[in-house]
């Protein structure tokens, strides 16, 4: 059976305007954005946002409602067009690993391989056991193996046919913090290595900065924003990004002349479109605020989170209001604390009241 684009060298990835329902409910929107070839790229939001279909939409396991998939040259889903998921060399990880119980782990990754000569699949077995650290490990079943093992196994057998695009679906969700990253850091530079083009799906922002070339954030179906980890750390499109990734403070606000005036301080403006007096809110990171104790300060400490290497203070101004300060565990300080702050504005942002995408 032909498989599309079996040279594997375009290996770049475009949704064009791709939208799909369930039963009336929206679950994906218009998406619109591309994923170069050989990148490394994250499909983040929350439980629910659509990233799973999304996935879905890509491998071929579920077909849209409106728009487009194409892969390399070729279109694989859109108007009459429509390729089947086996002939679209695609890889998929998933989440449970889906291995087979009753085939050993060489069975499993040699599973994709049917066709090929018995001589060809036994080394092209090995050679992917090697890459992942299980050539020892060949004649067990999925039972007789770690969380971790049977990741790798799912992670080889899906290499196995030289996937042009590999997706992975939450994959690292079951294991524990220090086999996560472990194994997340060494998938990476596998994919990598080999130059495959990767989508991972995962509602973790760690995770998805730390692995990622770019992130796209999802919302309800909805594209938020596609960007580098810092562009969508430090400039977030869109409030729900701004609230999503990482944490946040939001300070009401008014615009007046080239800035906001707010109840601590006054901000620089980006951009045209503001009119004086619209009501907006300023984006405020914890990295970016930074006090000093004064016992005439205008606020202090009613909060303290120790997070080891760094402590996440509370700081509460006169009229109540809560801002957030991120600093070094070296020193603790006592609630109650009168301090004096400093915000950074180089990256505060100012976001409007917006409407949902889907109002």
């Amino acid at each position: 059976m032909a498989v599309v684009g079996d040279d594997r060298t375009s290996t770049r990835v475009e949704l064009r305007g791709v939208s799909r329902s369930f039963g009336g409910l929206r679950a994906v929107s218009d998406l619109n954005f591309s994923i170069e070839a050989g990148e490394f790229f994250s499909i983040l939001g929350p439980s629910g946002c659509g990233k799973t279909t999304t996935l879905r939409l890509i491998a071929g396991l579920e077909r849209p409602d409106r728009g487009a998939i194409v892969i390399g040259d070729d279109v694989v889903a859109g108007g009459q067009c429509w390729v089947s998921p086996e002939r679209r060399a695609v890889g998929i990880v998933f989440q449970d690993y889906a291995l087979f119980p009753h085939l050993t782990v060489a069975q499993n990754v040699g599973f994709g391989l049917k066709g090929w000569p018995r001589q060809a699949m036994r080394l092209r077995v090995a050679e992917l056991l090697a890459l992942v650290g299980l050539e020892r490990l060949d004649a067990r079943y999925p039972h007789e193996l770690s969380g971790g093992q049977c990741q790798r196994v799912a992670l080889a057998r899906s290499l196995a046919p030289a996937p042009r695009v590999m997706l992975l679906d939450e994959p690292f969700s079951n294991l524990d913090a220090d086999l996560r990253e472990e194994l997340r850091t060494e998938t990476r530079r596998i994919l990598k290595e080999r130059g495959t083009t990767t989508i991972l799906v995962t509602h973790e922002q760690e995770e998805a900065f730390a692995l990622s070339d770019r992130v796209g954030v999802l919302d309800r179906g909805c594209l938020q924003q596609v960007g580098t980890p810092p562009e969508v750390y430090h400039r977030p499109a869109t409030r729900f990004v701004a609230d999503f990734v990482g944490k946040a403070d939001f300070v009401p606000g008014v615009v007046a002349g080239q800035g906001v005036a707010a109840a601590i301080g006054t901000f620089p403006l980006t951009g045209p479109g503001w009119e004086a007096g619209q009501p907006v809110e300023v984006m405020i990171r914890p990295d970016d605020v930074d006090f000093t104790v004064d016992p005439d300060g205008p606020a202090s400490i009613s909060g303290v989170r120790f997070l080891g290497a760094s402590v996440l203070y509370e700081l509460t101004l006169p009229g109540g209001l809560k801002i957030h300060s991120l600093k070094s565990s070296t020193r603790t300080l006592a609630p109650g604390t009168r301090v004096r702050m400093n915000i950074d504005a180089a990256h505060v942002i100012v976001f409007p009241r917006e409407r949902a995408c889907n109002e």
